[in-house]
């Protein structure tokens, strides 16, 4: 059986639902388990879909629960992701980010910045699906990616190079949106989200003691093609996602010259569900179930469908 790893990358609510659709699609077109992948890298939603994975909670009930309408399932999400909160921490933010930030403008100027929401609530979504594996780590490889207040560099949590955690709190911290989620506190640390260093952080699966014979990376937020009429917001974002993924994947490709590469991007049939605004709950089910309608099409793709077939066997040919 060939090495496979995956890399899940941020891209808010939508983009945890495009993660579900695309590899619940994967699953039924092959016959192959994620959850048998040598390692899983996941930032910010794509570190929720990877505890899904690694737990055996790679189903639609992890997303509707027992909800009966698209409202109910609205609610169902508000419930566990939005979690308000008194804002704190306006010295972390004047200290690690806005004094920072206004002396060399960019992304970072947001970190550590008070915010009403908190993350509790995802790390209890987190619990109530895996139960005992939450507050521990999965056996295989899997890499919870977030980022560091005070060192302003990814935390590679799963690895050596990041301090031990609980699955449920990486994942937790990975989400933690500035401005939307206060960051959290691990080990007398404060780390926000993962994408504030790269939507996918795909090269650190060279980290790999072997290299991996099929890579299969899940881009939400590096789109190739817009939708009809996007704004100037989905173009900044995917332009700054396929940045990173590109170099991200040539220095892979360098290193594993042998490796085959499969990217899954939303097209324009799904990003008109997810877009403008990913982190919206009653845009969930309608990227989830586009996203599943697009994958047939995406993975019967002779170039996409050949690779499949050579390193996860042969299933039910989309």
């Amino acid at each position: 059986m060939s090495r496979v790893g995956i890399v899940l990358g941020g891209g808010g609510i939508t983009g945890a639902a495009f993660h579900f659709g695309s590899m619940l699609a994967l699953r039924a077109a092959t016959g192959w388990d994620p959850n048998e992948s040598e390692v899983i890298v996941g930032t910010s939603s794509g570190a929720f879909a990877a505890a899904m994975i690694r737990g055996g909670r790679l189903d639609i009930e992890t997303l509707v629960g027992d909800a009966n309408n698209r409202a109910e399932v609205a609610a169902r999400l508000s419930g566990y992701i939005y979690r308000r909160t008194a804002p704190t921490g306006v010295a972390r933010w004047v200290r690690r980010g806005l004094i920072p930030g206004i002396r060399n403008p960019n992304l970072e100027l947001t970190l550590g910045s008070p915010a009403l929401n908190t993350t509790d609530g995802i790390a209890e979504w987190v619990a109530e699906m895996l139960g005992p594996l939450a507050d521990m780590w999965p056996e295989r490889a899997t890499v919870i990616v977030g980022f560091d207040l005070e060192l302003r560099e990814r935390v590679p949590f799963g690895t050596e190079a990041a301090p031990p955690a609980p699955l449920k709190d990486a994942v937790a911290a990975s989400a933690a949106v500035p401005f939307i989620f206060q960051p959290v506190k691990i080990q007398g640390r404060w780390y926000a989200d993962g994408g504030l260093a790269s939507g996918t952080s795909a090269d650190l699966v060279l980290a790999s003691p072997e290299p991996l014979d099929l890579l299969i990376v899940v881009a939400p937020l590096a789109a190739e093609e817009g939708r009809l009429g996007p704004r100037f917001i989905d173009s900044m974002f995917d332009n700054a996602g396929r940045a990173a993924l590109d170099a991200e994947l040539a220095l892979i490709s360098h290193e594993w010259p042998h490796t085959d590469i499969i990217v899954l991007r939303p097209g324009p049939r799904v990003l008109a569900a997810a877009r403008p605004n990913p982190l919206s709950v009653k845009a969930a089910v309608p990227s989830f179930l586009r996203t599943l309608m697009s994958m047939r099409d995406e993975l019967a793709k002779p170039e996409t469908w050949d690779v499949l077939e050579k390193h996860l066997g042969v299933g039910v040919n989309p």
